[in-house]
Parts: structure tokens; sequence; C-alpha cells
């Protein structure tokens, strides 16, 4: 599982507070928990801040807005993509606009990727062998 450092856990904290309004409306979405699959937003990861986070499917939502489109930002998302590819997570990216526009549909992309994606934790098939069975 992934977590921050103190100061990123405080920053997540307070992004929460602040969430965007394609963020607040994507988080109504999620919080249905689409698919049987529960996320978590503003979720600290080592020294980043994930915008939504399913732990079971390793999966990470970024919303992109213009901010993300400016000069100083792809060099930090390229380094924050690489570090969470290293932890065998998949960062899925939506734009903020097709949530503000067709929301049903970027939840039914998120569901498909969450679904795509192998649970860390599966369920037994069975219970487990008694003493001396073979197997």
């Amino acid at each position: 599982m992934l977590h921050g450092p103190k100061p990123t856990q405080r920053k997540a904290r307070a992004l929460r507070a602040e969430m965007s309004l394609p963020e607040v409306l994507l988080w109504q979405a999620l919080q249905a928990r689409p698919g049987g699959h529960k996320f978590r937003r503003q979720h600290p990861a080592g020294p980043y801040v994930l915008d939504f986070f399913c732990a079971p499917r390793q999966l990470a939502i970024e919303i992109d807005s213009e901010s993300h489109n400016r000069a100083e930002r792809p060099e930090p998302d390229a380094a924050r993509d690489a570090w969470l590819t290293a932890k065998d997570v998949k960062v899925g990216f939506v734009a903020a606009a097709d949530v503000l526009r067709e929301l049903d549909a970027v939840v039914a992309h998120i569901v498909n990727l969450a679904d795509s994606r192998t649970p860390l934790h599966r369920p037994l098939a069975g219970p487990p062998p008694l003493t001396g069975e073979d197997l």
C-alpha cells in the first residue's frame, strides 16, 4: 500500500478542502462505489497526492485540468507517473472538461480501468484443506 510522509498527508488534507468542481462531481459519483470499487480522494502516495486512488486495484485517477498543460507541469507529472509505475500503480487520466460534460461516461471508463486490473487480494477458492488432507 502507498503511504505519504507527514507533509504529504497534511497537503492531502488541505487539497480535500479545496477540490475543484470536476473533482467534487467525480468524488460524488465515486462515493457510490461504482462497479463495487472503493476510491479514496486526495490520497497521499510517497511524495505525491493522487486525485483518486483505488487501493485494491492499484489504480490512480488523475483529473487533468488546464494547469497540467502549462510549461512547468509536464516534468513533475512525468516524475509522478514514473514513480507510481515503479510501484505497479496504473494511472488513468480524465479531462476535467469530460467530467463536466460526460460524468456517466467518465465513471464507466474508470470502472473499466479498475475491472482490468487484477486485485491485490483474491478471494480464497474455498476453505483450507483439513490436516492430513492431500491437495
